[in-house]
């Protein structure tokens, strides 16, 4: 998908039943995103959850479906010796990606204060340690730069960009909390000009109002929708039981919930066997 012709879209997931039903919904990959799976532990996005609980976040993921998976490892979890252990759990458990940040850790949400960039050279370190702790060649590393984020500039997430991918990087990440989509294209069009051809992902949470299409028009090649999942689910959860509390009933808001047999279907309960007998039920007996 990265070397491919054109963008693809890429949907955030915090547990194995979102990822399916992005699957299902028709995109292209799935992120497994700090943010999102943050949330569904109750804790801040604030590096406070371990390396295995995202790990294991991804892992019910990639049973649940069989899409590419670009796991998000905040800034890595550590040093250069964390992240090599990182990249080889995240490959055991078959994940196809992961972005590492480059701020410092632990890190804080990109749509918070509090910011502090990793030195450049020590997070291209890592990059470059994650590049040679990998045992697949397909496995891709992402270097994410939130340059923007923390008001360093343009000409910095450029210079980081270039020694990144020096160090090794597959795709770079740029990142932008603005409400439209301008830095986005100036990246783009500057990157360009450097005739590095190294694939671009951006995160439009905040310029919702740019399509997929137009960013791609832009030479993004890849679109992450990070956190919508988890804040469709707080909404729709959060009405859903204020509605059964206030009417002393569940008949309002029926119409609303996904049937019993679309549940089923979607977990694979139709799969399920039910009391089927063994073969060699009996000769067991027997030999008892």
């Amino acid at each position: 998908m990265l070397s491919g012709p054109s963008h693809f879209r890429i949907m955030g997931a915090h547990d194995g039943l979102t990822a399916k039903l992005a699957e299902n919904a028709g995109f292209e990959a799935i992120w497994a995103g700090g943010l999102g799976i943050s949330s569904s532990y109750l804790v801040p996005d604030a590096g406070l959850l371990t390396m295995t609980e995202f790990v294991n976040a991804a892992a019910q993921m990639r049973a649940a479906c069989t899409l590419p998976i670009i796991a998000d490892v905040d800034a890595g979890f550590g040093d250069v010796n964390v992240v090599r252990r990182m990249v080889r759990l995240y490959e055991a458990a078959g994940i196809d990606a992961v972005c590492i940040e480059d701020k410092q850790y632990p890190k804080r949400n990109s749509f918070r204060g509090g910011q502090h960039l990793e030195e450049p050279r020590a997070f291209a370190q890592k990059i470059a340690t994650a590049k040679a702790a990998q045992c697949d060649t397909d496995f891709v590393v992402v270097a994410r730069l939130e340059s923007l984020i923390a008001g360093a500039g343009m000409d910095d997430a450029l210079s980081r960009a270039e020694l990144y991918h020096d160090a090794g990087a597959d795709a770079v990440l740029i990142h932008s909390r603005l409400s439209d989509a301008g830095e986005i294209r100036e990246f783009c069009r500057r990157w360009q000009a450097t005739g590095r051809n190294v694939p671009v992902l951006c995160v439009p949470t905040t310029y919702a109002g740019t399509t997929a299409t137009e960013l791609g028009d832009m030479g993004i090649r890849g679109i992450i929708y990070a956190n919508h999942a988890i804040r469709v689910s707080v909404k729709a959860v959060t009405e859903v039981l204020a509605s059964i509390a206030k009417h002393d009933s569940t008949a309002p808001i029926e119409y609303s919930l996904a049937s019993l047999s679309d549940l089923f279907g979607l977990i694979g309960m139709n799969d399920v066997l039910n009391d089927v007998p063994w073969e060699g039920a009996a000769d067991s007996v027997e030999a008892r």
